[in-house]
Order: C-alpha cells, then structure tokens, then sequence
C-alpha cells in the first residue's frame, strides 16, 4: 500500500494558558453547560454545579469541547480525545512556559545542562 492509501493519525497537543478574570461568569456558564446536558444523570449534577462553582479549572473543563476545535477541517475523523485543565502558576518570563520551545528540544537542553553540571562537579573532585 501507499503512504495515500493508509490511513495517518496524527496527535495533536495544544498548550493554552488562561487568565481567568471572570470566575463568576465562568461557573455560570459551566453551571448552563451541566443544566442542558441530557446525558449527565440528575444525582451527577449537584456534585458538577459545586466543583465548578469552586475550581474554574473544573468549569473550564465542563466547557471545553476538543471536537469544536476540528469539526470543520476536512478529511479528518477524530479517532480519541482528551483534555486536562489545572490551576497553575504563571511567570510568562519563565523558561517552562517559552511556547517557541519544542518539547523535545527543551528536555534535551535540560538534559545537556545536567550532564554539563555533572561534568563540572566530576572535574572538581
């Protein structure tokens, strides 16, 4: 067979990094979200109203769809998703969150500077 005629999957990571200056409209809306889905059993949704009340990591994930992201790009078929939201700490000057960097190529300068130091202190001894 041909490259064309196999079928290609392709893993696509996306890195976002939010600013939340809206937490109430934010629950609201995750509120909204949880009220209109038909599939969600009613003894689910008071636990879900008060994660997202609490946590807009957890509203954002109520939000969020993956499949919105790609519904209109043609000759693709979403074969498995996942997402993931968290609180974190944000320092935009901080090297970890550098969106230029490719992650393998982050990982392996962190690795060469480790070999260097440990170089450096074998050296010394």
């Amino acid at each position: 067979m041909s490259t064309s005629e196999t079928a290609r999957y392709v893993r696509l990571r996306v890195d976002v990094v939010l600013e939340v200056d809206g937490p109430a409209e934010l629950a609201e809306a995750a509120e909204a979200r949880i009220g209109a889905d038909e599939f969600m059993p009613e003894e689910e949704r008071v636990p879900a109203r008060a994660a997202v009340r609490e946590d807009s990591a957890e509203a954002l994930a109520y939000l969020i769809e993956p499949f919105d992201l790609i519904r209109d790009v043609p000759g693709i078929d979403m074969v498995q998703a996942s997402w993931s939201s968290e609180e974190v700490e944000y320092d935009p000057d901080a090297l970890e969150w550098d969106l230029d960097e490719e992650d393998g190529d982050a990982e392996d300068a962190e690795y060469a500077e480790s070999a260097r130091e440990t170089d450096d202190d074998d050296a010394r001894s």
